[in-house]
């Protein structure tokens, strides 16, 4: 796994939370810290984007420090390298209910990230007839409605987080170089109240 486990990136200004709202910029945010550095024409690639347009949106991450520039991999000097300074980025919605503006940026970033999903999960559907039954059979996908004090959905969102910071560390034990059968799994999880 890269150096960036565990480390945590926390929104506090609207200013930053506008920024990461940007689709491309997530999807950036989120190969960098998938596959390690890269540079804006190998993004480019991946996003379908040409690589000025990447280098404005790395420029914008960069801006609010969640990416940096990195080491070059490569001899050519020309090109630019950039990597995540963190493996999360959080902020927490709750401390945004007393700022407009903030609990306007808040919102449109959960809508991107909601949207993100979204694709993500969709993609997966799609990609479905390409995996092995196994894969198939060991996805999850599933919801519940519960009946909860906001204490029991406290706890609950502890445990969960406590369960995910488990499989994280079963995760790092995967040498990505490695031929094990470990494969990349998207994790997502949703717990609020219903309106």
């Amino acid at each position: 796994m890269t150096p960036l486990d565990g480390s945590r990136s926390t929104l506090v200004s609207a200013t930053s939370m506008r920024v990461l709202a940007h689709p491309t910029r997530l999807r950036l945010l989120g190969l960098l810290r998938e596959r390690g550095p890269q540079t804006a024409a190998q993004l480019g690639d991946v996003v379908d984007e040409a690589p000025g347009t990447v280098s404005y949106h790395l420029g914008k991450l960069a801006s609010i420090d969640l990416i940096e520039p990195a080491e070059a991999e490569s001899t050519d000097r020309r090109e630019r390298w950039w990597r995540a300074t963190s493996a999360l980025t959080s902020w927490e919605p709750a401390e945004q209910l007393d700022d407009p503006d903030k609990l306007a940026a808040s919102s449109a970033l959960q809508k991107s990230i909601a949207q993100a999903y979204a694709s993500r999960f969709t993609e997966y559907i799609d990609l479905m007839p390409t995996m092995t039954r196994e894969w198939v059979a060991a996805g999850a996908s599933s919801d519940r409605t519960l009946r909860l004090t906001v204490d029991e959905l406290t706890a609950m969102r502890a445990e969960l987080e406590s369960l995910t910071e488990r499989w994280l560390g079963v995760s790092a034990a995967h040498d990505p170089a490695a031929s094990d059968g470990a494969e990349p799994v998207v994790l997502v999880y949703q717990a609020y109240r219903h309106p």
